[in-house]
């Protein structure tokens, strides 16, 4: 299974987490061959692509409270590229995670990212801000660690 990428968003709407994993493909020589597109596409911030993230994120799930009534809850949806799943803990942490397409939902999964990783390493360190202002990240190497662990385990 292939993670492409993690991030973890407060309440406040703020990118308190994120990190990346580019998965590595060997260039063959048919693929050296194709045209480059006439358009270059310029590189997004690590800021601008959280914010595209949670800006899909909130936009998708208000949808589907609106079409399915309060109770209903936005789960994951997959593009050709990638599929993105979701979850969001009772105090309103959102985790998102892109994964290739093969993946089954990973709500399960983030959510034992949430309780065995975040809050024991996280929530429950004296060290740690309770609030994220102004997007102060985790900056936790044990969580870190954890998380590197458990993605590379393949769950």
């Amino acid at each position: 299974m292939v993670v492409y990428s993690f991030y973890i968003f407060d309440r406040h709407t703020e990118c308190i987490y994120s990190k990346k994993w580019f998965p590595t493909r060997p260039l063959s020589a048919s693929s050296a061959d194709l045209p480059l597109p006439s358009r270059k596409r310029t590189a997004l911030s690590a800021q601008d692509d959280a914010k595209l993230i949670f800006g899909t994120v909130f936009s998708l799930r208000n949808i589907t409270r609106k079409l399915g009534g309060p109770d209903d809850n936005f789960i994951s949806y997959r593009t050709a590229q990638y599929k993105l799943h979701y979850y969001e803990t009772p105090t309103s942490l959102k985790f998102v995670m892109l994964t290739d397409t093969r993946r089954d939902n990973l709500r399960v999964v983030l959510h034992q990212i949430w309780a065995n990783l975040y809050v024991e390493y996280v929530v429950k360190n004296p060290l740690s801000p309770i609030e994220h202002k102004g997007g102060e990240g985790v900056a936790n190497e044990l969580f870190e660690l954890g998380l590197e662990s458990f993605i590379n385990s393949g769950f």
